[in-house]
């Protein structure tokens, strides 16, 4: 595909050409006027690579030479106006600033127009509400979804500088533990480039999800200082700042309700911007940070209580100091409420402010009656974090805007949709009432009302079923007076789903199973997918061009035409550039493993990859168990033609987590072990990538051949990782669970290396009972193993070091690890068979990507749309800033 200007790439997957010194690059303002002509002499094109002219693609962008040049006198401008430097100074650093606010300008137009656009308009909003937005860096995202990125990469090389290494530069926004951050932002994504009127609303947490160190083998977590530098993405927008209201007390007076004697937090709002992909439009994430009020403690200060309230100031500013790190658990802390409360109630002022204020073009205030919110409003609540939002949307209609409860009521539910992420018991959110009493009084008194409102109609449909009264309660007596959150975004929202297909489905069959009988219609299905965007043309560019040139580019706006592929399936050109690109995708981070984990790998190996949160109920415990079977049977048979592999497991244990701290130990123990191992040598490498996140995903998810995806049936509720494995050229070895199942489903489950119990095996097992030692004792390979852990094989300084996982899967293991084991190993068999077929392999690769377009996020977000929201998604490009008004 021709572009236009092809000069000067480098090949980003190969070239190691090391960093040019400062002063061989022109970025002295008083050339600004000569230094183009400078470089035409400096700088002649360079040749180009097969794999260079796969890149020189329009998915990234045309590089015209007007482009580029406006890129480099921008890029010098912002050098030296924004970070006021010049060459001598200049670090990577600000290089790298230099770059991104150069691109962050090619966004701000069409921010602004597309708000203009929204105003004029009047379209229904949607408002996603959730307390983690996993978001990894935004540089090369931005250029991808603005055609920049040719452009950029030929500017920077012609300024003497190398772009991926300035990407390197950026760092993460880690605000999130996992999938529900990460599809969080995936979410965004789509919903821009689905033209939907669309807000992200989160904290700015100062610290994002904590950096992970290895330390001998251990997991130490390092504060992560995102900010330190300052982000350039973001725009503080202290004119919206929203007070938040904490503690006090309800006074019920003739003229209505009022919570006083509040302390008072401000929410002030920093947005950052989401395009869309390539359609002009340019949605906003608004992040709230905690600020204390000028007066905050000084009420009633003397000379010596004055600095002591000054510095009090940080209690107030704590809540948006730092991300929980906890996935999948529920910590009831009164920090975390604030923070759940805090991001709920800035977000409802602004969602209100910009309800009464939005109609066609009018700067008054228009709407003055809230009546209509759910024509013009849709809040979808990720998880229960946000659930707050039902009484607090609830305290302004009825104490603000002085509604009846029954409207109130209609106008509530009618606005708010739920999303259920687990069903796992220690996730599930249950906040003491004593805690909520004491910090959101009214709050309190709300949910007790909707609960006493809601026992009254649920009594009427089943009179004298006190046991379904109690089970059905957002109240939960006992011990301790909890309100359960599930229960009370049920209730209070006209649509609930979940994930994956398997998971709406159980919900329904067990833990809403009441709801579901009063509600059926209120529960739906919206299987969660990815952004092709970032994980297709972004981190695995030379595959989205092999495809690109089959099929065309529309694929990456539609993913459902990856299907067209099926035709090219038994094609040898195909099989080949497809194989190509993974093995110059493993060769590449091959590189990177040996330069950070020092341990030389085979890029001939199969890269078997396990990366995802430290949990028992994902089972990284039966991927050992295949490790140490797989080392055992190389040292008996040595001279065995074995398949090499080279096995990465990388994710994070929650901090408190003991069980999942010590599993990373026990991985980096094999490790240890087989790694040093003379008698395998390369045929058997074990690697734990450390601190996995956003960045090394986008590194290791093109590289991996084989998807390990093993949590026991009916606990994972969808992943979203396994969809950008498959998307990636990787096969996937899988239980039926989550979205596992969908995927079966779309490539044919022929084509996924599928094992174990399904989930009518784990509850007839539950039934029944599961006994461990039953398996210990009838498998000598697993009796083998198991011994090896316990008796000190791979922890020779201290025997004992993995008691309690020993015992954990011996006597209580919830997960049931060992009913899984034989089938896994007959299933690991078939795959290294298959490795050793790389032709047949990459026949079953190629079905995989063309069952893929079920898995683009921008399915997920039409069917929200439509099926949700009440609004419409739309293809359409608006006008760029440049084109004329219409």
């Amino acid at each position: 595909m021709s572009n236009g200007y092809e000069g000067g790439r480098k090949d980003t997957q190969c070239d190691t050409r090391s960093h040019l010194p400062p002063s061989s690059v022109d970025i002295c303002l008083s050339d600004l006027q000569s230094h183009n002509r400078k470089y035409a002499f400096t700088k002649m094109p360079k040749p180009l690579t097969d794999q260079d002219k796969r890149k020189q693609i329009s998915v990234r962008g045309l590089a015209g030479v007007e482009n580029v040049s406006d890129l480099k006198t921008n890029f010098n401008r912002h050098l030296h106006f924004t970070l006021v430097k010049d060459r001598n100074v200049a670090t990577k650093r600000d290089y790298y600033f230099a770059l991104a606010n150069t691109v962050r300008d090619h966004l701000v137009g069409r921010w602004i127009r597309t708000q203009q656009h929204y105003y004029e308009k009047d379209p229904k909003r949607v408002y996603y509400l959730s307390l983690e937005f996993y978001m990894g860096r935004t540089l090369q995202n931005t250029m991808v979804n603005l055609a920049l990125e040719n452009a950029c990469d030929e500017a920077t090389y012609q300024l003497g500088l190398d772009m991926e290494e300035l990407q390197d530069i950026e760092e993460d926004a880690g605000l999130g533990n996992g999938g529900l951050g990460r599809l969080a932002a995936c979410f965004l994504d789509s919903m821009a480039s689905l033209g939907l009127a669309a807000y992200g609303y989160g904290i700015r947490y100062e610290f994002g999800i904590f950096n992970q160190k290895i330390v001998n083998g251990w997991q130490v977590e390092e504060a992560d200082d995102w900010l330190r530098y300052g982000n350039p993405w973001e725009k503080a927008r202290p004119e919206y700042m929203r007070p938040v209201h904490f503690y006090g007390r309800v006074e019920h007076t003739p003229e209505g309700v009022k919570w006083v004697d509040t302390q008072v937090v401000l929410a002030l709002p920093y947005d950052t911007p989401v395009p869309g992909y390539r359609n002009n439009v340019v949605n906003t994430m608004r992040l709230w940070s905690a600020k204390a009020p000028c007066d905050f403690n000084l009420k009633d200060f003397n000379v010596g209580g004055y600095i002591q309230a000054v510095l009090d100031r940080n209690l107030a500013e704590n809540i948006s100091r730092v991300l929980y790190p906890n996935d999948n658990f529920f910590e009831g802390k009164e920090l975390r409420l604030k923070q759940e409360y805090f991001v709920v109630a800035a977000t409802l002022q602004d969602i209100v402010r910009r309800f009464k204020s939005s109609k066609f073009g009018s700067t008054e205030v228009v709407r003055v009656d809230l009546s209509t919110l759910p024509d013009k409003v849709a809040i979808q609540l990720n998880d229960t974090h946000p659930a707050m939002a039902i009484p607090e949307l609830m305290r302004i209609l009825l104490d603000t805007e002085h509604q009846k409860w029954e409207k109130a009521w209609d106008i509530c539910t009618r606005t708010c949709a739920y999303t259920n992420h687990t069903v796992l018991p220690e996730a599930l959110e249950r906040w003491p009432t004593d805690l909520l009493q004491n910090l959101l009084p009214r709050h309190l008194e709300i949910i007790y009302e909707i609960n006493r409102r809601h026992l009254e109609s649920i009594a009427k449909l089943y009179p004298g079923d006190h046991d379904r009264l109690r089970r059905m309660s957002l109240v939960e007596e006992g011990d301790q007076k909890k309100i359960n959150m599930a229960h009370l975004c049920i209730v209070g929202s006209h649509a609930v789903n979940g994930v994956a297909r398997i998971h709406s489905d159980i919900l329904k069959a067990t833990l809403f199973k009441d709801f579901y009988e009063v509600d059926p219609h209120k529960f739906q299905n919206k299987t969660n997918g990815i952004t092709p965007r970032r994980w297709l043309v972004m981190c695995n560019p030379g595959l989205a061009e092999v495809i690109a040139e089959r099929i065309g580019e529309d694929y990456i706006r539609d993913l459902d035409q990856l299907k067209k592929l099926l035709a090219f399936v038994d094609d040898d050109s195909l099989i080949h550039d497809i194989a190509k690109v993974k093995q110059e995708n493993k060769l590449k981070f091959s590189a990177y493993l040996e330069e950070h984990y020092k341990v030389k790998i085979n890029p001939n190996s199969m890269f078997d990859v396990q990366v995802k949160r430290i949990h028992e109920y994902k089972r990284q415990l039966l991927n050992c168990l295949h490790i140490i079977t797989l080392y055992n049977r190389i040292q008996k048979e040595p001279n065995k033609n074995w398949t090499p592999r080279t096995i990465m497991i990388g994710g994070k244990a929650a901090p408190g987590y003991h069980t999942a701290k010590l599993i990373i130990r026990l991985i980096t123990a094999i490790g240890e072990i087989v790694n040093h191992d003379t008698v395998v040598g390369d045929r058997l490498k074990v690697i734990f990538l450390e601190n996995y996140k956003v960045t090394l995903a986008e590194k290791i998810i093109p590289a991996s051949d084989l998807s390990e995806q093993i949590s026991t049936a009916g606990t994972e509720a969808s992943g979203t990782g396994n969809m950008k494995f498959m998307l990636n050229g990787a096969l996937t070895i899988g239980t039926m669970d989550g979205a596992n199942v969908e995927m079966a489903e779309e490539a044919g489950e022929e084509n996924l290396f599928i094992f174990g119990m399904r989930v009518d095996d784990v509850d007839a097992m539950d039934k029944s009972g599961y006994d461990a030692m039953d398996y210990y004792n009838r498998i000598p390979e697993l009796k083998q193993a198991m011994d090896q852990i316990a008796g000190g094989f791979f922890s020779p300084d201290q025997h004992d070091l993995f008691k309690d996982i020993v015992n954990m899967l011996l006597h209580h293991d919830r997960f049931k690890v060992f009913a899984d084991y034989e089938a896994y190993i007959k299933c690991q068999e078939k795959v290294s068979a298959l490795y050793k077929n790389p032709k047949e392999w990459t026949k079953m690769v190629i079905h995989n990507i063309a069952g893929c377009g079920k898995f683009s996020s921008d399915r997920t977000i039409s069917q929200y749309a439509r099926e949700i929201w009440g609004m419409e998604p739309s293809l359409e490009r608006i006008p760029a800033p440049d084109d004329p008004r219409q």
